[in-house]
């Protein structure tokens, strides 16, 4: 029986936490993961998901998890400078984002159909690992899919995010396409991490 307080969790990213199990009756209960600097407690702190970037010629739409510790900081999507995103889907448009400021990606990225948000809405999560996160909620994804005419495919960036999406958007009818997480901890490599994303530009 799945607990309601199990995380959702990359393969990547089991190196870093352990999972407490706890016998309930017959039952085997997967308990929040203990960290290395600590154990994780209620006192951890309720993070949100930024607003979605799309518009109506939207026709790609990647979803991530939630923003890490620098992405919340920083208040941008995808700002850990290890994080692979940028050059990826820079590759994926030809172009060299990595390069430019945050507001000219966006605008790149609007300019090449395709948008941004998150799977999820809120969630508890000590750090930035998807493996500690917790009591999500998720974002209202049918209502932006809906809300865009142009829109071919849904793609995850990551497990957790597909994990959660695929649940969500099940009954919606949009193309779905799962590829490798953009976070460096993910150690495929870049070369076949960019080969899989490439299949987006079957869909632009």
């Amino acid at each position: 029986m799945r607990s309601k307080k199990e995380p959702f969790s990359d393969p990547d990213e089991l190196d870093f936490c352990a999972f407490r199990c706890v016998r309930q009756g017959n039952d085997i209960v997967f308990r929040a993961p203990l960290l290395h600097d600590g154990a994780m407690t209620t006192d951890d702190p309720l993070k949100a998901s930024f607003p979605p970037v799309a518009d109506a010629e939207t026709r790609v739409l990647i979803l991530g998890s939630l923003p890490g510790e620098v992405s919340l900081a920083r208040r941008q999507y995808y700002a850990h400078p290890s994080n692979q995103f940028w050059r990826l889907v820079g590759g994926v448009i030809g172009s060299d984002l990595v390069a430019i400021d945050y507001d000219a990606r966006l605008q790149a990225l609007l300019g090449a159909r395709i948008g941004l948000w998150d799977v999820i809405r809120t969630a508890r999560r000590h750090g930035s690992l998807d493996g500690n996160i917790r009591d999500h909620s998720p974002n209202a994804l049918p209502d932006l899919v809906g809300s865009l005419p142009a829109l071919r495919l849904a793609a995850f960036n990551g497990n957790t995010s597909s994990a959660i999406g695929r649940k969500v958007l099940n009954e919606v009818g949009v193309d779905m396409l799962s590829l490798p997480s953009s976070s460096a901890a993910y150690t495929l490599s870049f070369a076949e991490k960019q080969a899989q994303w490439s299949q987006l530009r079957n869909y632009l």
